[in-house]
């Protein structure tokens, strides 16, 4: 086996056997249908040796796949030496059960590979929180099948005879291990309340400043977009779910308002229920924004259900904002222009540009600036010079087209939002304003 070294920590390299079930349902890509799924075992640190692709109509209580079909998975994992069997679908416990008793090798399904790489991204004590909740509330029905010591007895008859320590009310360890998971579960949700209504005290705090937010599918390139409008130190990577925590930073867009911009953790198809509820805090910055910026990666050829996908989740998350742009990224990357032209007339609405190059980005930025500014107006305002809150008031919600000064009065000519300008009275009786 290959070690990898991260962070000062040894990973041993699992190989891995791929399996997806297409049904009459599924959303995989006709093209390559189990791409997704390598990218995600590759995100979590495996090492991909064989795959299978099986279709049914229907799926198959025991085994979610057929009794034979398991039976080929077994003679494949074992002729690859393989040490996990991935399936690109949600498994039951029992179906874990009787497919790793077939297999002799551990299995795993969609949304326990989506929670492992959560835990192993996540950086920040408030994320770690989040994945370790939404793991506990995934393990938890899945208690019986997971260890063969939990149908020990813990006391009683049957080990009345076993020593000091053995003897008790003879309760099964299964029961003990399920108490501690729902002890430990209402702990993180306590804990996860209390950041919620931090979340939403830090964004009522901004009120004053215009809010955006950056969504969309995992990869799509939101943080390379980050770091292009904002100049951020963020980290970026060519890989799923490479951003889980919330990140804000200060938008300079024309115009002088004030722009705070938020990236947010990649969204995917079929991200596990548990998941998204345990990170609702951490999107509450995309949830309560001004503006929704969802950027799609053109040049996917699935960029259609990716985009999907997220209104999907955005759905589960009641977020919708009255204003919201599509983006469509990555396209340095398209060679073809029928690509572009059936996006185009696809999504009419949708600025196209290049996180990469900058391609485009000025269009952004002048949409973002047109929002925030909102309606406005140009004025003639005279006042004080010594009025310090009122300068710095017109600094911050102003842009300003010429300043002279007689002696201490200060003339201003600025173009300002409408309901900006109401709020002028309020620095003294003796501003004047007049509309130009």
């Amino acid at each position: 086996m290959e070690d990898l070294n991260r962070n000062d920590m040894t990973v041993q390299t699992e190989a891995a056997l791929l399996v997806a079930v297409i049904l009459p349902s599924s959303t995989n890509d006709p093209r390559d249908p189990i791409g997704e799924l390598r990218a995600l075992v590759r995100a979590a640190g495996g090492d991909v040796v064989d795959e299978m692709l099986a279709k049914r109509r229907q799926i198959n209580p025991g085994y979610y796949v057929g009794s034979g079909k398991a039976k080929e998975i077994a003679r494949r994992a074992k002729a690859n030496d393989v040490d996990v069997v991935i399936f690109d679908n949600d498994l039951t416990p029992g179906q874990i059960r009787d497919l790793e008793e077939v297999i002799e090798r551990k299995v795993i399904d969609r949304s326990e590979l989506i929670l492992d790489i959560f835990a192993a991204h996540a950086r920040t004590n408030e994320s770690r929180i989040q994945v370790e909740l939404a793991q506990l509330e995934y393990t938890y029905p899945r208690l019986r099948h997971m260890w063969t010591h939990l149908s020990r007895i813990a006391g009683g008859a049957a080990s009345s005879a076993g020593g000091i320590g053995t003897r008790g009310p003879g309760e099964k360890q299964i029961e003990t291990d399920r108490r501690l998971v729902q002890k430990r579960v209402s702990f993180l949700k306590r804990k996860i309340a209390a950041i919620d209504k931090r979340k939403i005290r830090q964004i009522a705090s901004r009120s004053k400043a215009f809010c955006a937010a950056l969504v969309g599918y995992t990869n799509a390139g939101k943080s390379t977009l980050m770091r292009l409008l904002t100049g951020a130190d963020i980290y970026v990577a060519d890989q799923l779910f490479a951003t889980l925590d919330t990140k804000t930073r200060r938008w300079a867009v024309e115009g002088n308002q004030p722009v705070l911009l938020s990236d947010s953790v990649g969204f995917i198809r079929d991200l596990p229920h548990h998941l998204v509820a345990s990170f609702r805090a951490t999107l509450e910055e995309a949830i309560h924004s001004d503006l929704l910026i969802h950027v799609a990666d053109a040049s996917s050829p699935r960029v259609e259900h990716q985009i999907a996908a997220v209104d999907k989740v955005l759905d589960e998350l009641d977020c919708h904002p009255e204003r919201q742009i599509l983006v469509l990224n990555k396209i340095d990357d398209i060679n073809d222009p029928t690509v572009m032209t059936v996006l185009r007339r696809k999504y009419p609405d949708a600025l196209e540009l290049s996180a990469l190059t900058g391609q485009g980005a000025d269009k952004l930025a002048e949409f973002v600036s047109d929002l925030s500014l909102g309606s406005t107006v140009r004025v003639v305002l005279q006042a004080n010079c010594g009025n310090g809150r009122l300068m710095q008031y017109i600094a911050q919600h102003a842009q300003v087209e010429k300043q002279t000064y007689n002696d201490s009065t200060a003339e201003i000519i600025a173009v300002m939002p409408t309901d900006k300008v109401n709020m002028l009275s309020a620095f003294g009786d003796d501003i004047t304003v007049t509309a130009c």
